[in-house]
């Protein structure tokens, strides 16, 4: 029986170059107000304790304070730490210059998140030494025309997800090369769940087969390897850890949706409605700028006293009109309120989200035929509501957020539901009028 050392691979040759911003949120603060350079600070979406670090700074990450940690715990653990508001329309004009500056040395091949890109090597640069020079000269580019507080690590390997590891083994201001007589064994100092795919319920599903470590799944024959993983294509990952670069598999959005952390006095019953509605609204406005229509509309928060979470759903028609959303919602809502009262203690919730489910592409879309009915007739309202969703998109984008809205936008002052970046996506610009 043959075992992984008998297998003959193809060639695997340098292949992408995956550079990541350190730091890319607290290095942009930094690198616009010249006070905050070289001290440890966090960027947070709100002044509270209450909150979390959306990102903190190299300085600060050597306290042990990370993406994810409370507040109060970083100013515990950092007496001297900063704490800045997050900018998101700021990220998003520095990506965008950043990429503009890599284009300058190298096609951009995959926008991997915000403050990540995969560019994919050609025959004449990918020799290692090659490489290794384009990589400096992209690092020195940003840092000389972005802004000179925007370090990033590179890695350089066959293939993209070992470009990515690689990438994350020298921080800051690295620069990792994982050549083919380099694999696998290059690898088998990490851990199984620093490979993107394997969370804790994977590893315990490799663990439950005798696989603990990278070293382990490596020697199985990609077979047995593919098994222990499950599902279709699995024995993906042996050839990708041993360097061979296959194509992606094909990828489709799913949902949209906004989720908003409540301010400590904006957690009762009519701030939440009035949050969600606002989130609704930006999740439509996105549908439509993207051609597809929901058919599910899902409604999540987690509640103040006890974290714990909740959940509801509503079916639409395939829709992408703000209006017939918006009626779902309202629909939806008295069921969350139900959720509160049963957890004791009055309405406090302190996230709430709006997701647009079962989505799918309006392609071949046909003008309506029930425009001219009688104006009370559902099938003429929905037509007129979309298009008079699609008319407050536009005066939006042109006159700023919140020109037109849909419904009340006083009653107290409320938390400001812009928006946010999520590291896995980059808003367009038009969202920053939504």
């Amino acid at each position: 029986m043959s075992n992984a050392a008998d297998l003959v691979l193809p060639p695997r040759p340098l292949r992408w170059l995956y550079l990541d911003l350190n730091s890319y949120f607290a290095s942009v603060e930094q690198q616009l107000q010249p006070e905050l350079r070289g001290k440890p600070i966090i960027v947070a979406p709100v002044d509270s304790d209450t909150t979390v670090a959306i990102a903190a700074s190299v300085e600060a990450k050597r306290y042990g304070i990370s993406t994810g940690t409370p507040v109060w715990e970083a100013k515990r653990l950092c007496r001297e730490l900063l704490i800045t508001p997050a900018r998101h329309d700021r990220y998003v004009e520095f990506h965008d210059a950043v990429i503009e500056e890599v284009w300058r040395h190298i096609p951009v091949a995959h926008v991997c998140s915000i403050d990540e890109v995969a560019c994919r090597l050609l025959d004449n640069e990918n020799d290692r030494d090659g490489a290794v020079a384009l990589a400096r000269r992209i690092k020195a580019g940003i840092r000389a025309h972005v802004g000179d507080c925007l370090t990033s690590s590179v890695g350089i390997a066959p293939n993209r997800l070992l470009a990515k590891l690689a990438s994350d083994l020298q921080k800051p201001d690295g620069l990792i090369v994982l050549s083919a007589e380099m694999l696998p064994h290059a690898l088998f100092g990490l851990k199984l769940r620093e490979i993107a795919g394997i969370g804790a319920k994977m590893e315990r599903r490799l663990a439950q087969d005798g696989i603990n470590d990278i070293r382990q799944l490596c020697a199985r024959r990609p077979r047995d390897a593919g098994t222990a993983w499950g599902g279709t294509n699995g024995d993906r990952l042996w050839y990708l850890l041993h360097g061979v670069d296959l194509p992606d598999k094909p990828t489709q959005s799913r949902t949209i949706g906004h989720s908003h952390v409540l301010s400590p006095r904006q957690r009762g019953a009519e701030p939440a409605r009035l949050t969600a509605r606002r989130l609704t609204l930006k999740a439509a406005s996105r549908l439509r700028r993207k051609g597809y229509r929901a058919r599910l509309l899902v409604l999540h928060a987690r509640f103040e006293t006890n974290k714990a979470k909740w959940q509801g759903s509503v079916r639409l028609p395939a829709t992408q009109d703000s209006f017939v959303i918006l009626d779902a919602l309202d629909a939806l809502f008295p069921r969350l309120l139900d959720a509160a009262k049963a957890q004791g203690g009055g309405f406090q919730v302190r996230m709430i989200g709006v997701t647009l489910s079962e989505i799918a592409p309006t392609d071949g879309e046909q003008g309506s035929l029930f425009g001219l009915l009688d104006p009370n007739d559902p099938l003429a309202r929905e037509t007129r509501g979309l298009a008079l969703s699609r008319a407050m998109d536009s005066l939006n984008e042109r006159f700023g957020r919140h020109a037109v809205s849909v419904g009340p936008m006083t009653g107290g002052r409320l938390d400001r539901v812009g928006t946010k970046i999520a590291f896995g996506r980059i808003p367009e610009a038009a969202e920053f009028h939504e």
